[in-house]
């Protein structure tokens, strides 16, 4: 499946970091978070329509790897590409970049869209899979 490929950057600031001084790995999941909502806001599918829908996302299961430590006020970019649409469920991949190139942290989240009424998974609406780069997808 080939998907569009959203670029976050953003510098590490002081509150993401542990007592050794690199970022913190519960952070990492707030980082990823900052850039999902940042891709889906760009792309038509913020918190306002989410809030006026009444579905939105939820993250099902996450796994991350951390490979290189990030310091206080290096710059990354988070690499955030749809892999796969299967009925109600999705993966997607983000991988934080260095400014060297280095990877410093890959993840794989499979989630899903819910209808916050009904409070139960639905097929992921066409403005939704537009959102997440997927929308020709069946």
């Amino acid at each position: 499946m080939k998907t569009k490929i959203f670029d976050y950057r953003f510098q590490v600031k002081e509150q993401y970091l542990d007592s050794f001084g690199h970022v913190n790995n519960a952070a990492y999941l707030t980082l990823y978070e900052e850039a999902r909502w940042q891709l889906i806001t760009e792309n038509g599918y913020g918190l306002a329509v989410v809030q006026e829908k009444k579905k939105g996302p939820v993250v099902l299961d996450v796994s991350i790897r951390f490979k290189r430590e990030l310091l206080n006020r290096e710059f990354v970019t988070i690499r955030s590409q749809t892999e796969s649409v299967s009925g109600k469920i999705m993966r997607m991949k983000q991988t934080m970049v260095k400014d060297n190139g280095e990877i410093a942290s890959e993840a794989i989240f499979t989630f899903g869209v819910i209808d916050m009424e009904k409070r139960r998974l639905i097929e992921p609406p066409v403005e939704w899979l537009r959102a997440i780069g997927a929308e020709n997808e069946d």
